[in-house]
């Protein structure tokens, strides 16, 4: 009889082991499902990398999780951090999701049946301006390129005045007398968490590709530079963003945290800790931001590039070809040649050499010339900038440009963010008629996604040659149907504008959605 016992539990045991949704990490067990979209996949919803933020820990760096007892359930998304939401109708708009500042968490997919396969990892971090967004749109689900071989992580970070509040009494209680960038640090701890935990999901934490979108890919730039993040991942990709627009000081955003605390009327940290979300929310617009505080981000970021000092590792970088018909708000657009020469000469230079480029033969076209101006000139010119910089310190990188253009989004052209779903394989959760090439298209791009974050290089069987760049030819992949590379992409226009916005220095702001 105490024979059978003993072997019944350690059959009980072994079953519990086997259990492929459930998995011990440093701070305690949890329990994950398999994903709705693919029964070899196992997701792992809400996972905390980090104590709340609420109360005495807003604007402190990401504390440690609390150990539990017994299997947390891990099932469902956590919040997002508390945010505005989008227009009904931008086309970044999505159903409200559960907030809270208790929000740092992140989400795993993988489909490796043991702990020890050490297959690739991806590390997203998504748009939203700094303001917006969660590691649980439907867009990102990762099932897609799990089942193609690696592990997938989306996180959250805090957002707007809570994440990137400055304030000179922040500084001063802070034991290394920085304060602001503190959704960039949330970033770091997600990637130590990775590192210390991502095993446990049969993930490699020596081989961690991080890799975002706008703000997200703000924010891979920045990690790029910090020295906070050396060591924690091992390729970048960056989707239509970069960190080179100028940052403010420290002082700078001090002083401006000091104007939202007058704003909400608060006479000191303690109140400011207990004014809601929403409130500061409301306060916010142009007084948060990142800023270079000496130690997440020790210098502007751009200067940095130059310097060759950023972590040189491989890097795919790129821009879509229509940016910005889905972030410049009509009103914003000129409707007539003369706005549209006050604009350029505000923001970039003179306006007759520009408009050599970008030619406006009637009123009509200068809100399109506006649009292009401005696109490559936040997005396509600094793509290639960073493509450039990273090359001359060895840092294998590859260009690329999104040109398609869906049919349901004809007007839009290949507007910002639109590559995602091609990205992430998820073109099913666009809710529209999806082509042959549409699909071809997106495997194709998920694999080179997936291919370099295993070996660092893009090529595979089944593709077309990704060549990496190089100044002199300067190839680029642009996605289309099909794919191709073709050199010396929108050339004369990217050089004027680096020669313009480099004379402008010192005068600019930093923005991503």
């Amino acid at each position: 009889m105490i024979a059978y016992q003993s072997v019944w539990a350690l059959l009980c045991v072994s079953i519990a082991i086997a259990d492929p949704n459930v998995v011990r990490i440093d701070s305690g067990e949890i329990r994950g499902t398999t994903s709705e979209h693919a029964g070899d996949v196992h997701v792992f919803r809400g996972i905390p990398y980090a104590a709340s933020t609420e109360g005495a820990n807003r604007w402190k760096p990401p504390q440690p999780v609390a150990k539990w007892d017994g299997i947390r359930d891990c099932t469902k998304f956590g919040p997002a951090c508390p945010q505005p939401a989008y227009p009904k109708d931008s086309v970044y708009y999505r159903d409200p999701e559960p907030q809270s500042e208790d929000c740092l968490r992140l989400n795993v997919w993988t489909a490796a049946k043991e702990a020890n396969e050490k297959r690739s990892v991806m590390v997203w971090i998504h748009g939203g301006a700094l303001t917006r967004g969660s590691g649980a749109v439907d867009i990102y689900d990762g099932t897609s390129l799990a089942k193609k071989g690696v592990v997938i992580v989306t996180i959250n970070y805090r957002l707007g005045p809570l994440g990137f509040f400055a304030h000179p009494d922040l500084t001063k209680e802070s034991s290394v007398h920085a304060s602001g960038n503190y959704g960039f640090l949330d970033q770091v701890a997600a990637l130590d968490w990775v590192k210390r935990n991502i095993a446990q999901f049969g993930g490699d934490p020596g081989c961690v590709t991080i890799f975002g979108e706008s703000a997200g890919a703000m924010s891979v730039c920045v990690m790029t530079v910090s020295p906070l993040s050396r060591g924690l991942f091992h390729r970048a990709i960056s989707e239509s963003g970069s960190a080179f627009l100028e940052l403010p000081s420290l002082t700078t955003s001090e002083d401006r945290g000091r104007q939202l605390q007058e704003l909400v009327g608060a006479t000191s940290l303690a109140d400011l800790r207990n004014v809601s979300p929403e409130e500061l929310i409301k306060h916010s617009e142009k007084r948060v931001g990142p800023n270079i505080d000496g130690w997440c981000i020790k210098e502007d970021v751009l200067s940095t590039f130059k310097a060759g000092k950023q972590h040189p590792v491989p890097t795919i970088v790129g821009s879509n070809a229509d940016e910005m018909t889905t972030l410049a708000p009509l009103t914003v657009r000129p409707k007539s040649k003369r706005a549209l020469d006050i604009q350029i000469a505000l923001l970039i230079g003179n306006p007759k050499e520009v408009e050599r480029l970008y030619p406006v033969a009637s009123d009509d076209d200068a809100a399109k010339a506006f649009l292009d101006i401005a696109g490559d000139a936040t997005f396509t010119m600094p793509a290639r900038t960073w493509a450039r910089l990273n090359t001359k310190i060895g840092a294998t990188t590859y260009l690329y440009h999104f040109a398609h253009v869906a049919n349901a989004t004809k007007s839009l052209g290949a507007f910002h963010a639109s590559e995602i779903a091609y990205v992430f394989d998820n073109l099913d959760r666009l809710k529209r008629n999806v082509d042959k090439d549409e699909r071809s298209l997106a495997h194709a791009m998920s694999t080179y996604w997936i291919t370099f974050a295993k070996s660092g290089n893009p090529n595979g069987p089944g593709t077309a040659e990704w060549v990496p760049y190089v100044e002199s030819k300067e190839p680029t992949m642009v996605f289309a149907s099909p794919a191709t590379i073709e050199h010396h992409v929108r050339k004369d226009k990217l050089d004027l504008l680096e020669t313009l916005m480099e004379k402008r220095r010192g005068k600019g702001q930093s923005s991503a959605r």
